[in-house]
């Protein structure tokens, strides 16, 4: 199988490795002179691209499958909007047009197009209901895909991301130092991120929806103490969601990131058969506490 991971960042370069391993064809499309020579060092082809321009996605080589995993870069919604809804939807109809398009196309989103759950489980079936400007373009960018990829015969796929950690982005020091803010942590490592991808990629998962999270959500106060007291030191400053709107000095989007808590459930995802190299957060995070217990952490 040959594949073309659009966006291929911190993720897509797992997953181009991943694939590789498998014995399988990959494409890494960025557009920076860094990126591009980060895909070559994860040892598979390199293709400079801008995912919004259809000129650009003509370098890339006909695939069986593509995987569109492009990010805004933290910018706001209009920004989110032109890669997300108006780069995802040439992309579809830029493949999807080809003489030889792809049988497959995936996307990757976030679980943060649920909204506020009051720490109840949502899954694949709960409704959606984005609370900022940004999730709601998360969710505008599933329906492009899940409606206009059918459209040239390509089976759509959405996996939605939860939180994710790994090699460079553990942020073991700021659950350290404190203070923690109360809520729910849903999280996934980015081995397991890339996995999810692989797994729906190489099981032929048709027209889906897989939350990509691993088998426990965990309170954010509780998982700060698991790492101090881990990691050898004391356990840090705790705050209630209200203390922290308190202070005042949030934007009204990170006070609606702030008032949004859920636990997301991975059952569908065990169901169909994918293993888990890093089942919680106790196994992603050893190599960081192993780390700074030996005082390498950075």
């Amino acid at each position: 199988m040959d594949v073309a991971v659009l966006g291929c960042g911190y993720v897509g370069l797992e997953l181009g490795r991943q694939l590789a391993a498998d014995g399988h064809g990959v494409v890494g499309v960025r557009r920076s002179a860094s990126g591009l020579a980060a895909v070559r060092e994860a040892g598979f082809d390199a293709v400079a691209a801008d995912v919004t321009s259809d000129d650009d996605l003509a370098a890339v080589p006909d695939v069986d499958a593509v995987v569109f995993a492009a990010s805004s870069g933290g910018r706001g919604a209009d920004a989110a909007r032109e890669v997300y809804v108006d780069g995802l939807r040439t992309a579809v109809e830029h493949f999807g047009g080809r003489e030889d398009a792809p049988a497959r196309f995936v996307y990757t989103s976030s679980t943060g197009v649920y909204g506020d759950h009051g720490g109840d489980w949502v899954d694949e079936e709960t409704p959606l209901d984005p609370t900022t400007a940004k999730t709601e373009v998360l969710a505008e960018a599933e329906r492009v895909c899940r409606e206009r990829a059918p459209e040239y015969g390509m089976a759509p796929t959405v996996v939605r991301f939860a939180g994710l950690y790994g090699p460079d982005r553990y942020r073991l020091t700021r659950y350290l130092e404190g203070p923690v803010t109360e809520g729910y942590l849903n999280m996934i490592r980015r081995e397991d991120a890339a996995g999810v991808v692989r797994f729906a990629l190489e099981a032929a998962v048709g027209d889906e929806v897989l939350l990509a999270v691993d088998d426990e959500p965990v309170s954010k106060w509780a998982f700060a103490d698991y790492l101090a007291d881990e990691c050898g030191v004391d356990r840090p400053e705790k705050r209630t969601v209200a203390e922290r709107l308190a202070e005042g000095d949030l934007s009204e989007a990170a006070e609606r990131r702030l008032r949004t808590s859920k636990r997301c459930s991975n059952d569908r995802l065990r169901a169909l058969g994918y293993e888990f190299a890093y089942p919680t957060y106790r196994e992603g995070y050893r190599d960081a506490v192993e780390a700074f217990r030996r005082g390498e952490y950075k």
